[in-house]
Formats: C-alpha cells, structure tokens, sequence
C-alpha cells in the first residue's frame, strides 16, 4: 500500500461514492442502478477489508465497517 493518509482518503471516498449509489439506486429502484450500487459497495468493503489486513483500524476502521453493513442492508431491503 501507498501512504497510509492516501490509502484512507481513497477508501472514505469509495465508500461515499457507494453511499451516493446505494442511495439514488434504492429511491429509483432500477435493477442497473441496484447493480451498480451493490459492485460500487462491495468494491469499497473490499478496498476497507484490505486496509485492516494492513493494521488499518481505530475509529475510521469502525466507522466504515459499519456504514457498509448498513448500505448493504438497504441494498438487500430494496432488492427483496
């Protein structure tokens, strides 16, 4: 990994980014939308569970673990 500073701001903004999708995908509820938002979450949980591997934890770490878990809720709410 790079600087740790660049490696936390690229998973905040990756996580965001999913936030926006999860968000504008469960409203429209379009099944492309719902798609893409679920590959955007699970390419931020993956980018936050190579972080932690790396010693990334603390507050940011606990934080993100949990705001994914509540997106992938809503995506799996709106999928049913």
């Amino acid at each position: 990994m790079s600087e740790p500073f660049n490696d936390v701001q690229q998973i905040e903004m990756a996580i965001k980014a999913a936030q926006k999708m999860v968000g504008q995908a469960t409203k429209s509820m379009n099944p492309e939308q719902l798609e893409t938002a679920t590959n955007a979450l699970n390419d931020a949980k993956a980018q936050l569970q190579d972080a932690v591997k790396y010693e990334m934890s603390g507050e940011f770490g606990a934080y993100s673990k949990d705001l994914i878990t509540k997106l992938e809720h809503q995506l799996d709410e709106a999928k049913d």
